[in-house]
């Protein structure tokens, strides 16, 4: 397919952010249903990429290479939904995440409000940017078979990462043993954060299924640099770090073990 069919692009934009308005908006709901726990929010993190994808491959139907249409919109829903099952469980019977306490804490006035506006609005604008590729991809056309197939590579990498490093922590927490000690087995000796590694990969994958041409390209690489950084610099693992300094152990496992992309454990002392 030669080019992008701007307008077409343009109005599944504003359909996925309707969608995203509605999913939010609902995910609110739910919140203050359940007394005002707005971690479950983060489920709906994954349930919008998901959302955006299917919302994009019903729209684009009949444009460009539906075989390509279909990977691209399965690979998506496939990663959100499983994220958002995780999380999902993970936050089963617990309180309000740490995170949205200490910000509700400080919120002016009404903290529904404010975690209406700082929450849920500002997590639906990231997906809706964060997706572009994915949405460029279902109207912008299949690349070049060795870019797709390295796409599908890389994101076979990261959800590798990111599902085997999340079930590997889960089952290092329930083991009663190992309360107060620190993850350092599995994929986790290669990685400090193989989940935020694998979500890294993931969405570079995914960027390269939308590089069918120079436009295409530039209007969806906005969007794994800033999963990017979120990742490193910003809510994952700078923030995770920051809370992770001081516990026994840290210093050692992190001078032993790669900040983020993995590689063999370094031997020390």
């Amino acid at each position: 397919m030669n080019g992008i069919p701007w307008a077409a692009l343009g109005l599944n934009i504003a359909l996925s952010a309707a969608v995203l308005t509605l999913l939010m908006a609902a995910t609110f709901a739910v919140a203050l249903a359940k007394g005002g726990v707005h971690r479950v929010v983060d489920s709906a993190w994954g349930l919008g990429f998901a959302a955006v994808a299917v919302t994009g491959w019903i729209a684009s139907g009949g444009r460009g290479d539906d075989g390509h249409r279909l990977l691209v919109a399965l690979l998506t829903v496939v990663w959100g939904l499983r994220l958002a099952v995780h999380i999902a469980r993970r936050g089963r019977g617990h309180g309000e995440d740490p995170r949205y306490a200490r910000m509700l804490d400080a919120a002016p006035g009404s903290r529904a409000l404010y975690a209406l506006r700082k929450v849920y609005l500002l997590q639906g604008v990231l997906i809706l940017l964060v997706s572009l590729p994915v949405q460029t991809a279902l109207y912008a056309g299949a690349p070049p078979l060795p870019l797709t197939v390295a796409a599908v590579v890389l994101w076979t990498v990261g959800m590798f990462f990111e599902a085997v490093g999340d079930h590997q922590l889960a089952r290092f927490r329930a083991d009663p043993a190992n309360r107060g000690r620190l993850m350092d087995r599995g994929l986790w000796s290669w990685t400090r954060h193989p989940n935020y590694f694998g979500d890294f990969a993931v969405w570079w994958g995914l960027f390269l299924l939308a590089v069918s041409g120079w436009q295409a390209a530039l209007i969806s690489v906005p969007a794994p640099l800033v999963m990017s950084a979120l990742l490193i610099f910003g809510s994952g693992k700078a923030l995770l770090e920051r809370r992770m300094a001081g516990r026994p152990g840290w210093d050692a496992y992190a001078a032993r073990t790669s900040g983020f992309f993995p590689r063999p454990p370094r031997r020390t002392g």
